[in-house]
């Protein structure tokens, strides 16, 4: 019998499914001030991911190693890709969520609303429709670490919607404190939140809050799970629905239900993650100054882990 290993923490039978015993948590760099973003590109067998405080984006491959995709990111943070295969970022100096065209260009998709600057786009979502989702916390502006120092314009911390013909973003929430990551459920029904407003305020409970999607317009439907070890910041869900969640810890599991399967424990606090790898059973995970890879038996939700013929 294998013995579970130390990294696995298993609070349900069914996390042991979705976690092999002899898979290895594996540090694929290092050396970084505060590592987030990952988004796997399939076609290219790459890994981006963002390196804030550095202003630069980093691209990591099996063949090739780590390198600098993009030096002067402008404080770049979450990135997804569409379903054209494009990079979209959002950029914490800039305070806007950009497009990367395939010959290199970037396109601003949204750097206002209502004539006033957002706070600091934080990270991204691509519907299947085509319609943009960010959410707009002020972590850019609160100090220059990671962005530039300023006060906020905007009178609440939203989630915007951008249309799929494009246009000004639409606030569809506007209740959090600091929303932060955000993912959909396979079937696009859902969309999780996380609300991270606990990193300056202890009394705001480290939760990630689910919506009923219908079109443009989003319905609550409460709290989906709470963080028991830190902060929900990045999240992502697998094809079977399950949600997986960065803490301080390393990386929560969650059946759709909201209970919590299990963990994968992580020696630096975990910023975000991202399914993907040549056969798309690879977990990436952005921690602190590191980035990590782990087997997972699963692959992810978005249409972006497998691989697709596009520029990037």
């Amino acid at each position: 019998m294998i013995k579970t290993p130390p990294h696995i923490e298993i609070r349900d039978p069914r996390f042991a499914d979705l976690v092999h015993p002899m898979s290895q948590l594996e540090t694929l760099a290092s050396g970084f001030t505060w590592t987030e973003g990952p988004v796997w590109f399939g076609d290219q067998g790459c890994l981006l991911f963002s390196d804030i405080p550095s202003e630069r984006i980093l691209r990591w491959s099996e063949a090739e190693g780590l390198s600098v995709y993009r030096a002067g990111s402008g404080f770049n943070n979450g990135n997804t890709r569409d379903r054209q295969g494009r990079l979209v970022g959002c950029r914490h100096g800039f305070r806007d969520v950009v497009r990367t065209e395939y010959d290199g260009t970037l396109s601003v998709l949204a750097a206002d609303y209502q004539g006033k600057r957002l706070n600091s786009p934080n990270d991204v979502v691509v519907a299947a429709d085509g319609a943009v989702w960010f959410t707009d916390p002020t972590y850019g502006i609160l100090s220059s670490f990671e962005g530039n120092q300023a006060e906020p314009e905007q009178t609440a911390h939203h989630v915007f919607r951008i249309p799929p013909e494009g246009g000004d973003p639409v606030p569809v929430v506007s209740d959090f404190v600091q929303p932060n990551g955000l993912c959909f459920s396979p079937d696009e029904s859902l969309l999780y939140v996380a609300e991270s407003g606990s990193s300056h305020d202890t009394s705001i409970a480290p939760v990630i809050r689910v919506f009923e999607v219908s079109g443009a317009t989003l319905t609550d439907a409460g709290v989906f799970a709470t963080i028991d070890t830190g902060l929900p910041d990045g999240i992502r869900c697998d094809e079977t629905g399950n949600l997986w969640s960065s803490a301080a810890d390393g990386v929560h599991c969650f059946d759709p239900a909201g209970t919590l399967l299990g963990k994968i424990l992580v020696p630096e606090t975990v910023s975000n993650i991202a399914f993907g790898g040549a056969d798309g059973l690879r977990l990436f995970i952005t921690a602190t100054t590191s980035v990590h890879r782990i087997f997972v038996n699963v692959k992810g939700a978005e249409p972006w882990t497998r691989a697709r013929r596009r520029p990037m």
